[in-house]
């Protein structure tokens, strides 16, 4: 019989690979060889589905992905015969993709608060090949990680169970943030101040500026105020972004932008996070970004580019 061939979205949720990583893969080791159709667009066979999921199943104990698929090309590693097709389900309505995405949360939180680290991975796969990036990322991937941090400072969730949910999460971003890198100089850099710890939202935002095509430095928690400065002296740095996500974070915050300004009279800053906007920041005439990421993303991008005008 023939063989059924899927889209690169089927592929992604039967596969449990991200729709971008799939295409990172594809490009940088020849994983896998999709077809094309007249239109250019990929089909994947049910080989190639079984590849991508060994893949994976390598790279989450530990394989780097291009060892995984050297080995898996190589023949080196057996690959399990492909299961059965299942149908594909119709679209969902607005209000079952609603209650879709309430179910994928919460079952993240229910997976995390049982510290069932296979269950946590496979609910953030199921999120992650739910659509694009972008499709995902303000919708369901800042929810569920909104819902763990409510989770953790109510009681619900263990120290423990949310540093492993955590670390789950910022493979998955870093993953993508690696696959979607940019070549040239930062022309954007992002990170939060001395202190700051909760990096989850900035690392998401980062992703989503470099799936624009711009070349971003993530620089990661708890940036110490001379580390800033160093970046600028070191790079043609254009916009330095600063994460604010508790009160607490605004102070030093202020200091990291009292430090750039004093390095860099050409540099635009500007915060995001769930506490960058505050009246202080205004007055300081520092750019304060949207909530959602897309929207944010956009932002920086034109800011980087000089199409708008930091106010």
């Amino acid at each position: 019989p023939p063989q059924s061939m899927y889209s690169i979205k089927q592929a992604s949720i039967r596969s449990g690979v991200s729709v971008p990583l799939i295409r990172a893969w594809e490009r940088r080791y020849s994983v896998v060889s999709p077809q094309r159709t007249p239109s250019g667009y990929r089909l994947y066979d049910d080989e190639a589905i079984a590849t991508l999921v060994r893949v994976r199943e390598l790279t989450e104990t530990g394989w780097t992905a291009s060892e995984a698929s050297r080995a898996v090309l190589a023949g080196e590693v057996e690959i399990a015969p492909a299961l059965a097709p299942a149908p594909m389900p119709p679209p969902l309505s607005d209000e079952a993709a609603h209650a879709r995405q309430a179910d994928l949360v919460g079952r993240f939180i229910d997976a995390a608060t049982r510290m069932d680290i296979a269950a946590t991975g496979a609910v953030l796969d199921e999120i992650f090949a739910q659509g694009s990036y972008e499709a995902i990322v303000d919708d369901v991937l800042m929810p569920a990680l909104a819902a763990m941090g409510s989770a953790w400072s109510e009681g619900k969730l263990d120290v423990a169970a949310e540093h492993a949910a955590s670390a789950a999460v910022h493979r998955r971003l870093s993953a993508l943030y690696e696959a979607a890198a940019v070549v040239g100089e930062p022309i954007i850099m992002v990170g939060l101040p001395p202190g700051a710890r909760h990096e989850l939202g900035a690392l998401a935002f980062s992703v989503a500026v470099r799936r624009l095509g711009v070349s971003v430095l993530y620089l990661g928690p708890d940036v110490p105020v001379a580390s800033w400065v160093h970046v600028i002296e070191q790079n043609r740095t254009r916009v330095a972004i600063i994460a604010v996500v508790q009160e607490a974070d605004r102070s030093a915050a202020l200091d990291v932008v009292e430090a750039l300004r004093e390095t860099s009279s050409s540099l635009v800053l500007a915060v995001g996070g769930k506490s960058s906007d505050w009246d202080e920041a205004r007055e300081a005439g520092i750019v304060v970004l949207p909530a959602r990421i897309n929207e944010a993303a956009g932002v920086a991008a034109r800011l980087a580019s000089g199409t708008i005008a930091a106010k």
